[in-house]
């Protein structure tokens, strides 16, 4: 089976100021490499559990992303990288569990292209990279976090103490302190979120924190534009 020779870049997601391939090149295939990513979890989770949204509008998104950044390579030379995710990717025998790491696949990817934008020069690649960007921001984390809140919104599990509220919250925000500092990856995040669910018996609890995670983020993404 093909390989990308650069895979170990790709899977970081960041640009190697210290590689020997070219910044357009590094910015354009690890774009595209993620949104095959997404793109591809997504087709999996539809094969596993159905046409369940919002896997079915996002996934079509993604295509439509990847057929830009597609675009972009054609245009300045780029070879575009194997996608080989359907042979790496691991789905979870959960909708819920799947709408988590929708989410920490989303925040993960508004990362990366803040990374990305930080060595972008051309115009063209600048723009699209913020479009992609404000898709994952303003339309599939939203989805995917209303997805977890409705779920455990409507549970009837035991609550639990107030203290334990902050507590939770106060773990999300190391959570998302990391990702903005770059610490984590989206296993690591993913591996999070399910630690946290089965720590938590209240689905009132886990969505007062989760939304606190959540709009934190947002409020800070929205400082750092201003």
């Amino acid at each position: 089976m093909e390989t990308n020779i650069d895979e170990a870049l790709l899977i970081s997601a960041r640009v190697d100021e210290n590689s020997d391939i070219p910044i357009i090149s590094q910015i354009l295939r690890i774009a595209v490499y993620d949104e095959f990513k997404a793109y591809e979890t997504y087709t999996k989770i539809i094969e596993k559990f159905g046409l369940v949204q919002p896997f079915v509008n996002i996934k079509e998104a993604e295509a439509v992303h990847y057929a830009a950044l597609i675009k972009l390579m054609e245009k300045y030379g780029v070879e575009v990288p194997i996608n080989d995710w359907a042979s790496k990717i691991e789905i979870p025998n959960t909708l819920i569990e799947c709408c988590e790491m929708g989410v920490a696949g989303e925040i993960n990817n508004i990362a990366m292209y803040n990374n990305l934008l930080i060595y972008s020069v051309e115009n063209d690649i600048k723009d699209t990279l913020f479009r992609l960007q404000a898709a994952s921001f303003n339309n599939h984390l939203p989805a995917f976090r209303n997805c977890v809140l409705n779920h455990y919104n409507g549970s009837n599990s035991t609550n639990l103490a107030q203290e334990n509220i902050m507590e939770k919250i106060g773990e999300y925000q190391v959570i998302l302190d990391d990702i903005m500092n770059g610490n984590l990856d989206e296993s690591s995040i993913s591996s999070i979120f399910s630690k946290l669910n089965l720590s938590m018996a209240g689905g009132a609890i886990f969505g007062a924190a989760i939304i606190a995670f959540l709009n934190s983020y947002i409020s800070k993404k929205n400082n750092e534009k201003e």
